[in-house]
């Protein structure tokens, strides 16, 4: 072949390479949620592709998330779960580019790895090398087989991996969404407005979308193995010979004056609690008055906020609300819960430091219900209880213990 019809040769099959990437844009019109991504990318000689990262589900429907793949390479795609706080799978690599420089289709991307507890694993692969041929050297060689993506050793059974956008939703009394018409759940806007959503359930304007912060509470997708360490050792203090078990003012449980406030602990007993699950010897050795909401709050940020959303997104997540084919399909039972802030804080107390006019500060004790809540109780919007007022509980325990923590007297 002269060098004339050479270099004819290469330019149509770089073209045809370029056409390939255009393509590899997907169809006009695909759907992707806020972390979607997809570009065209020209090929490199046998580059497998990578493992796309699972999608980021989005409330009630699900878009791709695409991951880059290797050099050339098409995109492997990770489906997107249905339920907004439920996992998303690990996508599969894509496969190897069609080599710009005449060379033979690369080889299959690795399939995704198993994410890890931040959802963002993914398998990778390079294209091997391929039979001989009597093909230039310049022409590149054809792939092969590309490793698969593996689960680390040890990782246990991860409690969801990658998480749709958690949205501020209108949810009935026990907490369970209101679905419009379309069947798709409704987020709300800071003023309690129902926002307009698209014919795919999507903001028509996203920055008026509330989106619920985990903060501390994001260790619940941690692996099983993570909360089942912590409960152990709260249940070996509590059970520990001669043990007594008290409750501190914001309701925290205290062994033998120490108190428990490791929030991985706190979280690990939250979860026992709400599923029944602890041993009988443990739970007699627990108070009558010991409240799952003020677990929960000694789990989280002192300065966060606890709110219905929080802790049914979260129920999701550790078990607690049934969750069937990445989608929660019962929720827990709200409605005997009820609770009044009066009854529970005021003629509480607890010593804190007072500042005096001469600067100084004295050990006093105080009203908890007037010193945090200013005498004020908590309005139920829902008289018959429910869930708002479990989340009030929470939200009104974490209050407390941010008091404490900042004014409580050595």
């Amino acid at each position: 072949m002269d060098n004339g019809r050479r270099k004819l040769k290469w330019l149509l099959m770089a073209a045809g390479a370029a056409a390939f990437g255009a393509i590899a844009m997907g169809p006009a019109g695909q759907r992707f949620n806020a972390f979607g991504l997809i570009a065209p990318a020209l090929a490199a000689e046998g580059a497998g592709g990578s493992g796309g990262s699972g999608g980021h589900g989005t409330h009630g429907g699900g878009g791709q998330h695409e991951s880059s793949g290797g050099p050339g390479a098409t995109h492997g795609s990770g489906k997107s779960a249905n339920d907004v706080m439920m996992q998303g799978e690990s996508g599969s690599g894509g496969e190897g580019g069609r080599p710009v420089y005449g060379g033979t289709q690369g080889g299959k991307g690795g399939a995704g790895a198993q994410p890890n507890a931040t959802g963002t694993a993914h398998g990778s692969g390079q294209g091997g090398p391929g039979e001989d041929s009597d093909r230039p050297i310049w022409a590149g060689i054809k792939g092969g087989k590309a490793g698969a993506g593996t689960k680390p050793t040890g990782a246990g059974t991860a409690k969801g991996d990658l998480y749709g956008d958690l949205w501020v939703i209108l949810r009935d009394a026990n907490g369970v969404p209101i679905l419009n018409a379309a069947g798709q759940v409704q987020p709300i806007d800071a003023n309690g407005n129902l926002i307009p959503l698209d014919a795919e359930g999507q903001p028509l304007d996203p920055t008026l979308v509330q989106t619920v912060e985990f903060s501390r509470l994001s260790v619940a997708r941690s692996p099983t193995r993570v909360l089942d360490k912590a409960l152990n050792e709260a249940i070996s203090a509590i059970t520990a010979p001669g043990a007594v078990v008290t409750l501190d003012p914001a309701g925290r449980i205290v062994v033998n004056g120490t108190l428990i406030d490791s929030p991985l602990e706190n979280l690990a007993l939250y979860k026992a609690v709400m599923t029944d699950t602890l041993p009988a010897n443990v739970k007699s050795l627990l108070p009558a008055n010991l409240s799952a909401a003020s677990l929960l709050a000694g789990a989280a940020d002192k300065t966060s906020t606890i709110t219905v959303d929080t802790v049914e997104y979260l129920n999701s997540i550790l078990g607690i609300n049934q969750v069937t084919g990445g989608v929660t399909t019962k929720y827990y039972d709200f409605s005997s819960v009820k609770y009044d802030r009066a009854t529970t804080y005021d003629g509480v107390s607890a010593t804190v430091l007072v500042k005096q006019s001469d600067g100084s500060y004295v050990a006093v004790p105080v009203n908890l219900y007037d010193a945090v809540f200013s005498g004020s109780n908590w309005v139920d919007p829902t008289p018959s209880g429910g869930a708002a007022d479990f989340a009030a509980e929470a939200n009104d325990a974490l209050r407390v213990i941010e008091f404490l923590h900042d004014n409580s007297a050595p």
